[in-house]
Order: structure tokens, then C-alpha cells, then sequence
């Protein structure tokens, strides 16, 4: 294979790769990897004209996109490396929904909450500008917007904060509710309920002084009011911070990083609560009791975790779906599809039965990204270490085989000048001919012998010594000549050298360039065809 050859091959591998990283890992899940759960009951399902079942209602569930700011990485507002990681944890995510989820046809979409990553500490125009964001990932704006498709939200804490804050900063609960409506509220997909609650209140000190804006109060209430409706359907419970479980709980199969144990911070001042992991062990058995749901779904945590919850009516599942941006501490995002029952099961002793989930997992992009990185490093050194003259396979396996039959018991053609030497002779009339003799014994040392034949003349001891000294001259000439001509070939190997090197990094540099200008419009294409709606 020659440098053209090797250039080639590269440019396919680096083609290769980047269609497989930046489109064809985000078809595996809808192709291949996932499927709503309702798919693998038993039971054979009522489909419409189109050829969808009617027995369930599809639901995807999402949580923590968290949209990078100037809170994420401690770097500048608007400065290169910034907006750099925006766009591509804001790219992942379109892809992400465009490629692996929108091909599910969901009937309902949900979010668990943490759209911003700084949502209570960003001003007007920057949450106005995360928004956009948000919504253009999402395909939620005027241009991509599925008006057919329903979309609940579920407040987390990096979009309206914790009690520490809310007395601090109201305005940021109204912007909250001015776009993404109630924080505490129930909705019925098919024939379940969701009862969505906001998470972060639940803890907060309720101050009877004023019940209207005491947002604790206003939880509880919602709660209360929840649990004196007459139960119809199962209920699923929506929470962005999970329920409380004990210090190292498992987490199931699922869990990519290792458990992470409650911890609540409290504000300086007024002890409220500043951040916590769970919800406090009170307030969930509570909840439990209160509302009687068959599942719960959280976030909040970033990684994916599934325990079970001991009530008065029994054990209750809560699924926590990982977040679906890479660069969220998470190796493996991922999003749930559940399967709600549209219809009334007969045994109402299980209501669990009507809803099903399986979870899915999206392309892991860091390992994407360490495979270029590889791959650069890789071509770098076969461009420089690959010979000149290029490598032969086939030359190389034909003088293998060549050697095994040598050293295997083959045949080798006689050399019909072994144990032979030619003689020079002179005719009468001066001209030289050459005899072939049989060579009968070698001789151990010329010197040994009286005079050495050169045909049939013969040199006499005379000749012998000037011929000896004529020699000894001359190899104390070729000495001296042999040191100049040791210091040029040296002077010479050490240009020849540097040459080399500078024409290794002068092929790299053209091959790299020929590679580079046959992947980059490529790479650039998919970026952008991914991102402009």
C-alpha cells in the first residue's frame, strides 16, 4: 500500500466514523436498542386505520436538560469557550429528540424539570435567551412546535430554586409559571393520572402569617385536595426531586455512578433549605399516603435509579430518568418511554398493570469524541511512520511462503561452481583463456607457499616484496583518505536525516490537508444540518 493508497483508506475511516458519531448513533435506539413497553405484552392490541394500538397512550418522559450559562463552567458570559460548549451540549439534545425520540411518534411529551442550569440567578433578557435555547432544541418554537402533541413540565430547582430563594427573589416563581404554567397540578393521559408537584416546597417552613403566598401551604393544599378526589384511575406521582430512601440504597441495574447519600444545605440566616438530594423522610411518607400513586418518576439526580418505597398499600416503584445532556456528569443520558392503559382494567386489585416503562439510552458522545481524538492520533503517526516506497502485502506473504518451502524440505538447485575455481592461461599467441579446475583442498595461507601462479607465469620473491611494499604505501594513502571520506559520509548522514525528517512532515502536513479537505465539509454539513430548523 503506497502513501496514495494510505491516504485513501484514511479518508473512508475518518468518513466512516463521523456519519456513525454524528447521525447513525442517534438512529439505534428507534431502530434497534428501544421500544414503548406496550409492544411486548401478550395480548393483542386494537389498532386504528393508521396501524397504531389504541390500548395505549405513548408517553416519553425527559428531565434535566439544564441548559449551559455563565453559572455552568465559571467562565465569561459570551466568551469563545462558552459558547462553544453550549452549542454542542445544546446540539446533542436536538439531535438527541429529533433523531432518537421524535421517530417513537409520542402522544404526550414530559419534562421532569431543571431546564436551566442558573434559571433563578439569570437575568430577564439571559432567561429570555436560555428559553429560546430551550425551545429551539426541542423543536417548541413557531417553526418546529408539535401542536398536536401535549407537553407537561414539572419545576425543578435550577428553574425557580429552593424556599431559601423564593422569599428572596418572588419574580422568579411568576416567570416560571408566565411560561410553563401552574407548578402544582394534575393531568389524565388514557386512563391514568398524573399528579405533578412542585418538589422544592414541600420542605419549606409553612408561615401561617400569610397563607396566600406561603408556597409550602399552597403545595400541601394542592395535595389535600388531590387525596379527597374520588380515585378512578392509577395515579403516577411527577416530582423533579425524588422521594426519600436510606443512605446507600441500590439503585438497580441502571446506575452508572456510584449512589449519592442526602445532603441539604440551609441559608445562613433563616435555616430554610438551600439544596437537598431527596425529599425529607416526613414529607415523602406523606405524600405516599396522601396521594396513593402506583409509580413515581423523578429527576434531579442525573443518573439513572430505580428503588422501591414501602407504604400502607403496599411497595410502590419510583423510576429517576437520567438527564439527556452529555455533559451533565452522565456517561449514558437517557429517556423513558411509558405505555399508559386506555382503558379500564377488569382487576382493579393491580392498577400497577396499566402503566408500563422501559427505559432507553442515547448515544454515549464522550466516547464518540475519544474515538476521533484516537483516530487523529492514529493517522498522525501512519502518515509519519508509513515507508516511502509504501508496504506490499502481497509481496510480503509470497516471500513467506517462499522461505517455508526453503525451510521445509524444498528442493534447492545446484550450484554447479561449488567446489570449483578458474584458472587464467596464456596461449602462444598472448591471449588469456579461463579453465575451470576442481578445487581439491583450500589454501590455509598464500604466504606459506614459495610463489603464488598467476596462470603460468611466476612472480619471484623480488617482485613479491616491491609488490608488498607498493601495498603498504598505498593502504597508508587509502588510511588517510578513508578518515576524510568517514568525516563527509558522517556530514552527509546527518543531512540526509534532517532531510528525511523535513519531507515525513511536509507529506504529513499534504496528507493530513487532503484528509481534512474531504471531512470537514462533510463534519460541517452534518453539524448544521442538525441545527438550523
Amino acid at each position: 500500500m503506497k502513501q496514495r493508497e494510505l491516504t485513501v483508506v484514511l479518508c473512508i475511516i475518518w468518513a466512516v466514523s463521523l456519519l456513525y458519531g454524528e447521525m447513525f448513533a442517534y438512529w439505534v435506539p428507534s431502530l434497534w436498542a428501544c421500544s414503548w413497553p406496550h409492544h411486548h405484552l401478550n395480548s393483542k392490541p386494537t389498532m386504528d386505520e393508521v396501524g397504531y394500538s389504541t390500548d395505549y397512550v405513548k408517553v416519553v418522559v425527559l428531565t434535566d436538560p439544564q441548559l449551559m450559562d455563565k453559572t455552568s463552567l465559571g467562565l465569561a458570559p459570551k466568551s469563545l469557550a462558552l459558547e462553544i460548549a453550549q452549542f454542542y451540549a445544546d446540539l446533542f439534545m436536538r439531535r438527541a429528540f429529533f433523531s432518537s425520540i421524535v421517530p417513537f411518534k409520542p402522544d404526550v411529551i414530559l419534562f421532569l424539570g431543571d431546564y436551566f442550569d442558573g434559571g433563578p440567578y439569570l437575568s430577564d433578557e439571559e432567561w429570555q435567551e436560555s428559553l429560546s435555547r430551550f425551545k429551539h432544541i426541542f423543536g417548541l418554537n413557531a417553526q418546529g412546535r408539535y401542536k398536536n402533541i401535549p407537553v407537561y413540565y414539572v419545576p425543578g430547582n435550577h428553574d425557580i430554586g429552593y424556599a431559601s430563594l423564593h422569599y428572596q427573589r418572588p419574580e422568579v416563581i411568576k416567570r416560571y409559571e408566565n411560561e410553563f404554567g401552574m407548578r402544582n397540578y394534575q393531568f389524565t393521559v388514557g386512563k391514568v393520572d398524573f399528579i405533578a408537584i412542585d418538589a422544592q416546597t414541600l420542605d419549606d417552613k409553612q408561615r401561617s402569617g400569610r397563607p396566600q403566598e406561603d408556597l409550602a401551604s399552597l403545595t400541601w393544599n394542592f395535595v389535600k385536595n388531590v387525596s379527597m378526589d374520588v380515585q378512578l384511575n392509577p395515579r403516577v406521582l411527577l416530582t423533579h426531586i425524588p422521594l426519600y430512601r436510606q443512605d446507600w440504597t441500590s439503585c438497580g441495574p441502571h446506575r452508572g455512578s456510584p449512589v449519592i447519600n442526602q445532603r441539604v444545605s440551609r441559608a445562613v440566616d433563616s435555616q430554610e433549605v438551600a439544596y437537598q438530594n431527596y425529599v425529607f423522610e416526613e414529607s415523602s411518607n406523606r405524600l405516599l399516603e396522601l396521594i396513593k400513586p402506583v409509580l413515581i418518576l423523578s429527576g434531579h439526580d442525573h443518573d439513572q435509579c430505580t428503588v422501591s418505597h414501602n407504604s400502607k398499600f403496599g411497595p410502590i416503584k419510583e423510576q429517576t430518568v437520567g438527564t439527556i445532556s452529555w455533559q451533565m456528569g452522565n456517561l449514558y443520558p437517557s429517556f423513558m418511554l411509558l405505555s399508559a392503559s386506555n382503558f379500564t382494567l377488569p382487576n382493579a386489585s393491580h392498577p400497577e398493570e396499566a402503566i408500563s416503562t422501559h427505559l432507553c439510552f442515547l448515544p454515549m458522545q464522550t466516547h464518540i469524541y475519544i474515538w476521533y481524538l484516537s483516530l487523529f492520533v492514529l493517522t498522525l503517526l501512519a502518515l509519519l511512520l508509513w515507508p516511502t516506497s509504501g508496504l506490499s502485502v502481497w509481496n510480503h506473504c509470497s516471500n513467506l511462503i517462499v522461505s517455508c518451502n526453503i525451510f521445509g524440505g524444498g528442493t534447492k538447485e545446484k550450484n554447479e561452481d561449488e567446489n570449483c575455481e578458474y584458472e587464467m592461461i596464456w596461449d602462444a599467441e598472448g591471449s588469456m583463456h579461463l579453465v575451470k579446475k576442481a578445487l581439491n583442498a583450500p589454501i590455509a595461507n598464500l604466504s606459506e607457499r614459495g610463489l603464488v601462479e598467476r596462470g603460468n607465469a611466476v612472480m619471484r620473491p623480488t617482485a613479491k616484496k616491491h609488490i608488498s611494499e607498493d601495498r603498504e604505501a598505498s593502504m597508508n594513502v587509502d588510511l588517510g583518505a578513508d578518515v576524510d571520506s568517514m568525516l563527509k559520509m558522517t556530514t552527509r548522514t546527518s543531512k540526509s536525516k534532517t532531510k528525511i525528517v523535513i519531507q515525513r512532515l511536509v507529506r504529513t502536513f499534504r496528507m493530513l490537508t487532503i484528509i481534512a479537505a474531504v471531512n470537514l465539509p462533510l463534519y460541517m454539513m452534518l453539524l448544521f444540518k442538525d441545527w438550523i430548523d
